[in-house]
């Protein structure tokens, strides 16, 4: 999460397509070469990786107009996470040869690219730091804001999350009973609604 990409007119503009993925779909995987620069036109995915253990670990959530996994293909290493569609999704992609002469032909988006790329590494900086030793309310509270402020949200009333319990508990470091218990009491508080399984804040 984070702020918005690149403009999706000039990726365009240098031969990117739109792809469409469904959710459940992998866009890439962990320890792979990129090939495109990615970025959502609509829906949502996250971004997971794993550890020696066996446990996932999300390292992101991204939505409408944000780009992802675009260090690695900057810097020509392995994606450390893979992509994975949480939900519908039309995605813009562009091959990393055309993505390289654009940037090269185009000063203000290496200039978008990289403040783009700092304002993510600051980001995450104060996410790690905000998880760390926080309470689960906290923690959960963090994120849901995080979350809502990427949407076209409606004013004065809750707005669907699109993120399971698993998923937040992923990204928090909290396990899944734990969120299920502090996501109740949140709902006595009337801090969020259950409504059909589904969480609105």
């Amino acid at each position: 999460m984070g702020q918005k990409g690149l403009s999706s007119e000039i990726l365009q503009d240098y031969g990117a397509q739109i792809k469409f993925y469904s959710k459940g779909d992998i866009v890439f995987k962990e320890d792979t070469i990129p090939r495109y620069f990615h970025q959502i036109d609509t829906g949502c995915l996250k971004m997971i990786s794993h550890g020696e253990d066996g446990r996932t670990f999300t390292q992101g959530i991204f939505t409408d107009g944000q780009c992802f996994g675009e260090p690695p293909l900057v810097i020509n290493a392995l994606s450390p996470a893979t992509a994975h569609v949480i939900t519908d999704s039309q995605i813009i992609r562009l091959t990393k040869d055309s993505f390289e002469k654009m940037l090269l032909e185009n000063s203000s988006m290496c200039h978008q690219l990289n403040l783009l790329l700092a304002n993510r590494a600051y980001e995450k900086t104060k996410t790690n730091m905000m998880l760390t030793g926080q309470a689960p309310e906290i923690r959960i509270g963090f994120i849901l804001d995080k979350f809502k402020a990427n949407m076209e949200c409606l004013e004065n009333q809750k707005n669907q999350i699109c993120l399971t319990r698993q998923e937040i508990a992923d990204f928090t470091g909290l396990r899944v009973e734990t969120v299920i218990r502090t996501l109740k009491r949140m709902e006595t508080e009337n801090k969020i609604e259950i409504r059909n399984r589904k969480l609105y804040y």
